[in-house]
């Protein structure tokens, strides 16, 4: 989420901090000033973000602010593009999903519609070996977990059902648009 945001223009890590949690991001990572400047430093060190400028606010520390390398901007994508199809990791694809905006729409329609796939050739499986189970008279109760992944699974799909038509719809915005942050240059503020 951190190279996503430099996507959106240049910002400090106190700002992102700031940023995500007035979005509430915070529902679908945990976010920490202490961790959130780590990763700044990871990415920084490992050449996908860089510093663009040093500043102080009165008896404030002084504050780096980053932006996005051209390594940094392909990493989102890549990264987004990779876990929006895949299945297994509920809070990657959350995260991959509150991203997916990085990617063109007709992208995201295919890999959303590639997971919906997986999804139900993994709901197949599930529902034979549900099947399977209950011909051989294992008890219900042994099974609970397994069927409420089944009704998990079969309520994805049907999420997916409706949003892959939306997204794809003409009618629904999709990128950047002139009041965009991507589009003006300038990252969104916090009042």
């Amino acid at each position: 989420m951190v190279l996503a945001l430099l996507r959106e223009g240049d910002m400090h890590p106190y700002e992102m901090a700031r940023l995500l949690r007035h979005r509430r991001d915070d529902r679908i990572v945990t976010i920490t000033n202490g961790t959130l400047y780590h990763t700044v430093a990871r990415l920084h060190g490992q050449g996908l973000l860089e510093e663009v400028g040093i500043d102080r606010d009165g008896n404030r520390p002084e504050r780096t602010t980053y932006t996005l390398t051209p390594q940094g901007s392909a990493a989102v994508t890549d990264w987004v593009r990779r876990e929006l199809g895949a299945t297994g990791r509920t809070s990657t694809f959350r995260v991959a999903l509150a991203e997916a905006h990085n990617l063109d729409r007709d992208e995201v329609v295919d890999l959303l519609g590639a997971r919906r796939a997986l999804l139900r050739g993994q709901l197949d499986e599930l529902d034979a070996g549900l099947a399977g189970a209950e011909s051989r008279g294992v008890p219900e109760q042994y099974l609970l977990e397994l069927d409420r992944h089944r009704h998990l699974q079969q309520a994805e799909i049907a999420w997916l059902d409706d949003l892959i038509p939306r997204i794809a719809s003409p009618g629904f915005a999709w990128g950047p648009g002139p009041e965009h942050p991507l589009a003006t240059g300038k990252a969104p503020q916090n009042d």
